[in-house]
């Protein structure tokens, strides 16, 4: 029977054998609490070591709460936050960001393929300097993007550049920041610190954790008693082991970037098949693992009710296919084959 759940999302994969192991070894005997252990010890200097440079680390439990801290850590009540208008902060957190910093305003400004238009953010920021516009503070990259696409060391560089040359800090969504990593091939210092990132949500969740995101400042200044803030929104872990112990598995034999290269290609072999189908259109460059398809309203019925779990509303629209660390060969052949049985029905 096919899984009809293997392109929904890479939230719905279950937990890699990598992570699973290390929380395993971490679930022996007692330790201190509260992030005073030896396993988030060693979770924090793989990440400092990963990226070759020293920052502060922090866990927390999830995206919202990884992006919503860190823009408070950045924000005044009175800023503002750029972000691209499909962004997860403007669009999927449920205005978390806004009430964690007690009223910060989102802006968003647009850009072909998910990617900021940094022409377009400067008409935004300085078309008005007056104290009754709020103020902006920061400027929000998505990488990779809410659309599947990925910014180039390059494009983070120039992000970086006008981020200083106008005053704003600059903060990386990294929900899904191994697969840019897997899919430029680059360090990963190139695409966050070396480039002017200031801080960066390091995604574990969609990447085969069960739970858990890193918070990196690689300006340590900006980490300025973070950790209170993160116990006051309930997110500083009792047993914080095991967070971090899933960090260290991922990260010590490079499982996070085998793991995170794995969905990308089914990402793309999905997409090659896909193109073959004339009532299947590609809307975005295939560069992660999401591909989003263009198709007839009644196609994508006709497989919902087949019993494919996918999403529409995602986006810019059409559908979004996810690939994770778990996607296997015959969930693609089985879509694909669907998917054109269906077509010559449907039109």
């Amino acid at each position: 029977m096919p899984n009809y759940l293997a392109f929904a999302s890479d939230n719905y994969a279950g937990i890699c054998p990598e992570a699973w192991q290390a929380m395993t070894e971490a679930n022996a005997g007692f330790v201190s609490s509260y992030g005073d252990d030896p396993w988030t010890a060693k979770a924090c200097s793989l990440i400092r070591d990963t990226f070759e440079t020293d920052c502060q680390v922090f866990f927390v439990f999830n995206g919202t709460a990884a992006n919503s801290l860190a823009l408070a850590s950045l924000c005044q009540s009175y800023h503002s936050v750029i972000c691209h208008e499909l962004a997860h902060i403007e669009t999927d957190e449920c205005g978390a960001p806004e009430f964690f910093s007690n009223g910060t305003k989102i802006l968003t400004a647009p850009g072909a393929d998910g990617k900021l238009d940094l022409a377009a953010v400067e008409q935004l920021i300085t078309r008005r300097s007056d104290i009754h516009y709020p103020k902006p503070r920061v400027l929000c990259l998505t990488q990779a993007t809410e659309l599947g696409t990925v910014y180039s060391p390059a494009e983070v560089a120039a992000a970086g550049a006008f981020a200083r040359q106008h005053g704003l800090r600059l903060q990386m969504d990294g929900a899904r920041f191994a697969n840019a990593v897997a899919s430029l091939g680059c360090h990963p210092g190139d695409i966050s610190w070396r480039a002017g990132v200031d801080l960066l949500c390091f995604g574990g969740a969609k990447n085969g954790m069960a739970v858990g995101e890193a918070v990196v400042f690689f300006n340590k200044d900006l980490a300025d008693e973070f950790d209170y803030r993160c116990k006051q929104a309930g997110q500083l872990a009792s047993k914080m082991r095991f967070l971090a112990a899933p960090w260290s598995g991922m990260l010590q034999n490079n499982a996070w970037l085998t793991r995170a290269a794995h969905a990308n290609r089914c990402a793309q072999t999905l997409a090659d098949q896909l193109r073959a189908i004339p009532q299947v259109e590609l809307m975005f460059p295939v560069q992660a693992n999401a591909v989003f398809v263009s198709m007839p309203q009644n196609l994508i019925e006709a497989l919902h009710q087949l019993g494919w779990h996918f999403y529409s509303f995602i986006g810019a629209g059409g559908a979004r296919l996810m690939c994770s660390w778990a996607t296997e060969e015959s969930d693609i052949e089985a879509l694909v084959g669907d998917i054109q049985r269906l077509a010559g029905h449907c039109g």
